[in-house]
């Protein structure tokens, strides 16, 4: 059973900095949905409810995510979900049930860096930076490789892109975590893919290490996913590390082949208007 000695919700999210400095053993509440299944007693619970970050903010060049935004919200966001291809409605909607993501919050999954997180895997390879109180801003990714420890996790902010983008990931069930995960994507005229529950957290390739140019050949595909397939790969009661490193290359190609063949945005959004229009009656 998890029991709080102490219980604080502070206004700001520097009262709840200071109360995270000042005790190393308090802990950042956030959905609960996974803190709650741990056996222990936790000195200083410090909730961020009463901070102001459950909002979604579209800005002219960024969507801004308050840490206690929730999984659904996100998913459900129509304009992020268009901008981002779905993938992080993709990476989600399998993940245990609706009750589940209308509480779990996208700052608790990010922050946590879990390896079975399909909520990292989407959001690693897109224009994504975090905002902590006390480390500033920084990429996503270089968080996810151990920046900003004992932080207060402000928000995500995704900058836009006319991005090409795609998850993929293997279950062995339905609602069951994944066994591997994938997501690919290109902005700025450059792939970035991301390969998770490893089942180790999940590791991002870009630039050189990716070496996958924007306009690639046969050839050229098949050299990235080779490199995404000599990752370190464990292995657990999903699956081998051998099997998991045959599914990374099978994955991240059917990623990286998904989202190339995607049109841009605003010609995407131009076929639905253009299938929806009324016809014309006959006379």
């Amino acid at each position: 059973m998890l029991k709080f000695e102490q219980y604080a919700r502070p206004g700001t999210t520097k009262e709840a900095y200071d109360l995270l400095q000042g005790n190393r053993l308090a802990t950042v509440i956030g959905g609960m949905m996974w803190l709650r299944l741990s056996d222990r007693t936790i000195p200083l619970g410090i909730d961020l409810a009463g901070c102001g970050l459950d909002k979604i903010e579209e800005t002219e060049d960024t969507f801004v995510i308050g840490a206690m935004v929730t999984l659904g919200q996100l998913e459900n966001h129509d304009a992020f979900r268009r901008m981002t291809r779905g993938v992080f409605t993709d990476g989600v909607h399998d993940i245990i049930g609706t009750q589940f993501r209308n509480l779990a919050t996208v700052g608790g999954s990010a922050y946590a860096r879990m390896g079975f997180s399909d909520i990292v895997t989407a959001l690693l390879p897109l224009d994504t930076w975090v905002e902590f109180t006390g480390a500033g801003t920084m990429r996503f990714c270089d968080f996810v490789n151990g920046g900003a420890a004992r932080d207060v996790l402000e928000r995500i902010v995704v900058k836009k892109h006319d991005y090409r983008a795609s998850f993929q990931c293997l279950r062995n069930s339905a609602t069951d975590f994944s066994t591997l995960n994938v997501c690919a994507a290109l902005w700025e005229n450059e792939w970035h893919l991301a390969v998770g529950a490893r089942p180790k957290k999940a590791k991002f390739l870009e630039g050189e290490d990716l070496a996958l140019p924007a306009g690639f050949t046969p050839g050229q595909l098949a050299a990235a996913c080779e490199n995404a397939r000599y990752l370190n790969y464990g292995t657990d009661r999903r699956a081998s590390a051998d099997y998991r490193a045959e599914l990374a290359e099978v994955l991240s190609r059917r990623a990286i082949l998904a989202a190339a063949s995607q049109q841009s945005v605003e010609d995407e959004l131009a076929a639905i208007a253009k299938a929806n229009k009324p016809r014309g009656i006959s006379q």
